[in-house]
This record gives C-alpha cells, structure tokens and sequence, in this order.
C-alpha cells in the first residue's frame, strides 16, 4: 500500500500539492476549497491495487472537485468511481441530481460527465471517503444502465446496500493489513460486491451470472463475521438471519469452501487473539480479557482451542514471544 500526505509539503504549498495528486491519481478535477481551509489544508490518502479496481482511503478537510465538460474534453479515461463516506458526509451533483450521502452510502460517480462532488458544507475537521475507481468493462452490467444511478444514493443501512457498505468499511479499516496475496484475492471479491449492490439498486438481478452472486454473499458474509467477532452470541443462526438466507444455504455455501460455519468464525477469533497476545504493548492485559473480546467466554475452552491449533498454550505462546521474537514470528 502506497501512502501520500501533505505532511511533508510548506504549508503554503499544501493545497496546490493536494489539488495535483487528486488530478493524477483519480481523474483531472478542478479542485477548490474556502480560503481560511486553503491556509490550513490537510489531507492524506492511502492506496492499494485490487486487481482492476483502485481502492483509495482518502483523509481530507472539506473541499470539492468539478469534473468540467473541458477537463472531460482532455481526458477521459471511461472508468466510473464508487463512494462510500467512512467519516463525515458527502455531495454530489450530476445528470440534474444533487444527493447528499452519510456514513456507510454508497455513491456512483460517473468520470466521462460533468459532476461537481466534495465533503458536505458545514461540516469541520478531518472527514474520510472510500473511493474505488474501476473500467466501465470490469462489472457485467451495461454502462448505459450503470448511468442511472450517477448521483443515486444507495443506503448502507438495509437491504444489500448494508451487506455490501459492511464489506467497503472492513476494507477501509484493514487496508493497512493488507498483504500483496491478500489483496490479489480482494480483486475478484471486490468486483463481485460492486456488482452485486449496483445490479440490486437497478433491479437488475437477472443480469448477474449466478457464481458472482454467490461470490458476492460470500464476501459480504465474512465481513459481517469479521465485524462481530468479539459478539459471543455470533451464530450460524444469527449470520444466516443477518444475510436474509437459510441456516441450511449458509452450512452449504461454507461446505463449498471447505470449512464449517463454526469452525471459520473460531478461526479468525483465534487469529485476533494469537496477534493480541504475541503484541508486547498488550502484555499487561489478562489472557482471559483477549478471550472475552473475540467472543471466547469460556477461559478454558479458549485455551483447549488454542492449543489445539498452536501446539501451545496461550500463557505458552505469550512468553515465547515475549523472550523470542523470531520464535514469535515463526509460530
């Protein structure tokens, strides 16, 4: 993942600096701000290459950007953009609409018309925006119908839009974790969610082959599980209930896999837990206190579970990581 801040650049020069990385790195804008953020800009953007997709965590203070039909003229390379606000709220003006979206919405941006889109006014500070930029030929949905929804608000509290905004806001908190295997797997998930949650908002299901469907749920799945991992009562039951399928669809769409439902959800807790306890800052917190926060109640079980798949014991595993790092980081 690549990083570029106005941390290093004069004050002076920060939003001149701000408005060339924003040309280069989506789509030439006309970039403008108020005068008294212009003195104190700030901003900071984090990318990672998802395949064909370009995901970009962007941290910024309120400013716009104006796609002009001039700008379009020059270039246009026939990608569309998909928002999601992770902090603040956003705008957006296009095709004659003018929507306002908050944290979790997902947004369309069409780079080949003019649009004006920026943070909402009125709000201060720092605010965050997920961004992906992906070809117009990468979904498997015409772009002449992808145009209708140019500036259409999909909210992330219902219905696919929530499923599909949970597994943007995972990948915007994790995008720092993310290793080069990781996110080559990420590519085709990701392409899946942006299908799945633009076919739903066209009422166009029909045009989505099943397998991306399939691939889609999947990932919307393992990042609702991933979100709830600390919540003891996460179940089969509750997952199922939560993606509006049967107990018996999610036994066999995780069996397709190679896993068990229980024993997915087990190992990413321990997972989390064996990162908690091999982290020298943590060395202070109870074992049984890791436990309970990736939704292991019972201290015993924990540690039999752990065991079984470490061939240590928890307290065994702490202090060999303790004494031995390179030991800790070949366990």
């Amino acid at each position: 993942m690549d990083v570029v801040s106005t941390a290093e650049v004069p004050q002076e020069e920060r939003f001149a600096f701000w408005r060339e990385v924003s040309s280069k790195l989506w789509v030439p804008y006309d970039t403008r701000c108020e005068q008294q953020v212009e003195s104190r800009f700030r901003a900071q953007v984090s990318i990672s290459q998802l395949g064909p997709v370009q995901a970009t965590l962007m941290t910024a203070m309120p400013h716009s950007v104006h796609r002009t039909p001039k700008l379009i003229r020059q270039t246009d390379p026939g990608v569309f953009k998909l928002g999601c606000i992770v902090r603040g709220r956003g705008r957006i003006t296009q095709d004659g609409r003018c929507t306002d979206f908050g944290v979790g919405d997902l947004i369309l941006f069409d780079t080949s018309r003019p649009y004006l889109s920026g943070f909402a006014p009125g709000v201060s500070g720092n605010q965050q925006l997920l961004l992906l930029r992906f070809p117009r030929s990468s979904l498997p949905l015409p772009p002449r119908d992808l145009r209708r929804l140019s500036a259409v608000r999909i909210p992330g509290g219902t219905g696919v839009g929530a499923l599909s905004s949970h597994f943007l806001m995972q990948l915007a908190r994790r995008m720092k974790e993310l290793s080069p295997s990781d996110t080559a797997r990420l590519s085709t998930l990701t392409l899946d969610v942006l299908t799945a949650a633009l076919a739903t908002a066209l009422d166009a299901q029909s045009v989505v082959p099943p397998h991306t469907r399939r691939r889609a749920l999947m990932a919307r799945i393992h990042a609702f599980i991933r979100d709830n991992l600390g919540d003891p009562n996460l179940t089969p039951d509750t997952i199922a209930a939560a993606h509006h399928i049967s107990l018996r669809y999610l036994h066999k769409l995780f069996h397709e896999e190679g896993h068990t439902v229980a024993g997915w959800v087990r190992e990413r807790r321990l997972e989390q837990c064996r990162r908690d306890l091999a982290d020298a800052r943590l060395t202070a917190r109870p074992i049984s206190a890791i436990a309970a926060r990736w939704g292991f109640s019972s201290p015993a079980h924990f540690s039999q579970v752990f065991r079984g798949s470490y061939g240590l014991s928890p307290r065994e595993f702490r202090r060999q990581c303790t004494h031995t790092t390179d030991l800790c980081a070949y366990a």
